[in-house]
């Protein structure tokens, strides 16, 4: 019999040794910014959302996240140029995650703030405001009031040891560190405060520490500015009166210093636990853990916004109040004041602020179990609630309470358009709006909304 020739086993190709082929460029032409920091073009009948770029500009993009009717790009090149584009000031734009418009004149991010707004309550609100904008806006450098900074390993030095820590920021969409010898945003005490950090990270300063959050009372023509630190540790190190003595060293501002051990809920103060921050003709006490808007140059002027329009009326309520920002003027403007806020830290503070007016009541609750237990009809509400906004049940709530006024501050144009097409259908009318420029060289911002009850 003659015998059967082996049929060979069909072999894996061997693994290629070139390299990938890159991304495919593609070209785009960009339509409009959005919320978000990026802007929208669209290719074949898909949306590509590029950041750093400008309306009308043609460019060559790549694509990073690829949905089914989405398209997340990386900027190559700009082929064209819009006549707004200036060169940005911080050397690491576009690495680090904190600044989105640096490549755009400030007269027209605040334009292009303000039609951003628009229609994110037009789209998602079906809130077509036709009315004014009232923007208001400030220097838009050296304005922040805080800043929280990564320690990490650098990750461009080869590690060898302690002396590759580094500060900074952390990556756009990453937890990669970006360290950085400059921020512009940041005001001077705390650049000069972030720059002595990174250079006692080396030998001075302990191998657990992994995140320094920073605030500071400098506003112009105060007073010699205080600085706060909150240090986030892995770990507590030993000798911590050391090294809270070391940093008031590094850090001659230094006024209280927090060491934190998340795991461990453990925490070591060193001095008061606060910092006065001056606002107008008044002192607010703000601590460790307490909330406080960041731009030391708007302050007085949003706090006048939200309350010196208001009648003098019997009740108004302030929820998610903070520190008292605006509950204290508006002791001055009614018999009866009642501040919620569920942060204990913020309420130790929030009962020193406004302790001197009896007409101040302050509570520690969760606004929505305190809306569901209050009884009675305020004159005003006011709510400056977190990035989420407020929840469907404090809306039906305040609908029901059915005040005469009612004021929103929003961080969260989104969620404000959610939240507004609720107390417009329960019989609100939107009397005024507000653009407050808090944050420049970034996309976020601040809203102040004025509603009235519809007649």
């Amino acid at each position: 019999m003659k015998a059967r020739s082996a049929v060979p086993l069909r072999q894996k190709p061997a693994p290629s040794t070139s390299p990938p082929a890159p991304p495919e460029a593609i070209e785009l032409r960009i339509e409009k910014l959005i919320f978000g920091g990026e802007g929208l073009a669209r290719r074949e009948g898909t949306t590509v959302f590029v950041p750093f770029v400008l309306p009308s500009e043609r460019i060559t993009a790549e694509a990073r996240e690829q949905k089914k009717n989405f398209i997340r790009a990386r900027l190559e090149r700009v082929i064209e140029p819009s006549a707004e584009r200036v060169p940005a000031l911080c050397p690491h734009f576009t690495l680090c995650g904190g600044c989105d418009y640096q490549h755009i004149g400030y007269a027209a991010q605040l334009r292009y703030k303000g039609d951003i707004l628009r229609e994110t309550l037009r789209r998602l609100g079906k809130i077509d405001w036709t009315g004014e904008i009232k923007t208001h806006s400030s220097d838009p450098w050296r304005y922040r009031n805080r800043a929280q900074w990564k320690v990490r390993p650098n990750p461009e030095r080869i590690p060898s040891g302690r002396d590759d820590l580094a500060i900074g920021y952390f990556r756009a969409h990453s937890t990669s560190l970006c360290a950085v010898h400059d921020c512009p945003v940041l005001s001077p005490v705390l650049l000069k405060t972030m720059l002595a950090l990174r250079d006692a990270l080396a030998k001075d300063l302990p191998r657990e520490l992994r995140e320094v959050e920073a605030f500071t009372d400098e506003v112009p023509g105060k007073w010699d500015s205080r600085v706060l630190l909150t240090l986030t540790m892995a770990g507590f190190p030993s000798r911590l009166a050391e090294h809270a003595r070391n940093l008031q060293t590094i850090v001659p501002e230094l006024s209280s210093l927090l060491f934190h051990d998340p795991s461990a809920d453990r925490m070591e103060l060193f001095g008061p636990g606060f910092i006065p921050y001056p606002v107008g003709e008044r002192n607010y006490r703000v601590g460790h853990f307490s909330f406080f808007q960041v731009n030391r140059f708007l302050l007085e002027q949003l706090a006048r916004e939200v309350v010196d329009g208001e009648a003098r009326s019997e009740l108004a309520l302030d929820l998610f109040a903070g520190v008292g920002l605006f509950s204290t003027p508006l002791g001055g403007k009614f018999e009866r004041v009642i501040a919620v806020e569920s942060n204990p830290a913020a309420v130790r503070d929030l009962e020193v602020n406004t302790r001197e007016n009896p007409k101040i009541e302050c509570r520690t609750a969760d606004v929505d179990e305190f809306l569901d237990r209050f009884r009675g009809r305020p004159d005003l509400v006011v709510v400056d609630p977190p990035r989420a906004g407020l929840s469907r049940n404090s809306v039906r709530r305040i609908a029901q309470m059915a005040p005469g006024r009612f004021t929103y501050v929003s961080c969260e144009p989104p969620t404000l358009a959610r939240d507004l097409r609720g107390l417009l259908d329960a019989g609100y009318e939107i009397s005024d709006l507000h653009l407050f420029d808090l944050f420049p060289e970034t996309f976020h911002m601040e809203t102040v909304v004025r509603l009235r009850r519809r007649s």
